[in-house]
């Protein structure tokens, strides 16, 4: 997530990504993340991390995991490869609201972690999804570099964004001792 909460920066939101050019024409393979791929051009103008805007974005067909598109600002081969692999932003307020029991991972991302007893464990670092559910990577003292814990109902049980803070019950061993 860019942006800030000083009510002046909008909160900004990953949806996709360019993943290069298709063709010669300077149509991209665009990768989304939203639940609805194709939903992605619902939540235009979208914005790479360095604030380039794309006002306009118009999907042209499938290719290999991703949609082909028009997107503005793009009109050879060369632009499209320069920008593969930059990410996509959404201005958070343009995304629907996520469904009960459903989260923005950008709203995970660093929110205090404590255990069922009320200790401090960490902070959200990042949210992984490699296909088989969603992982929470924990960062804090004594973590080292990092503590994965999935992101399941058994292992975090409260997910409270309106008090800005999880509860997790990480499985036995997993933390160090001095933290359990």
């Amino acid at each position: 997530m860019t942006g800030g909460s000083d009510g002046k920066t909008p909160q900004r939101v990953v949806v996709g990504a360019l993943a290069g050019s298709f063709g010669v024409r300077g149509e991209v393979r665009l990768k989304s993340f939203c639940v609805q791929p194709e939903a992605i051009v619902d939540y235009a103008p979208l914005y790479s991390a360095d604030g380039r805007r794309f006002a306009e974005i118009v999907l042209t067909g499938l290719a290999k995991g991703a949609f082909t598109a028009r997107v503005d600002g793009i009109a050879t081969k060369e632009q499209a490869d320069a920008l593969r692999g930059t990410e996509l932003y959404a201005d958070r307020d343009r995304l629907p609201e996520a469904e009960e029991d459903e989260y923005y991972h950008a709203d995970l991302i660093g929110l205090p972690v404590h255990d069922s007893g009320g200790a401090l464990i960490g902070r959200v670092r990042a949210v992984h999804d490699h296909g088989a559910g969603d992982l929470l990577e924990i960062e804090g003292p004594g973590l080292g570099t990092g503590l994965i814990l999935p992101f399941t109902r058994e292992f975090v049980p409260t997910v409270d964004l309106a008090a800005g803070r999880i509860v997790a019950d990480p499985p036995p061993g997993l933390l160090p001792e001095s933290e359990t």
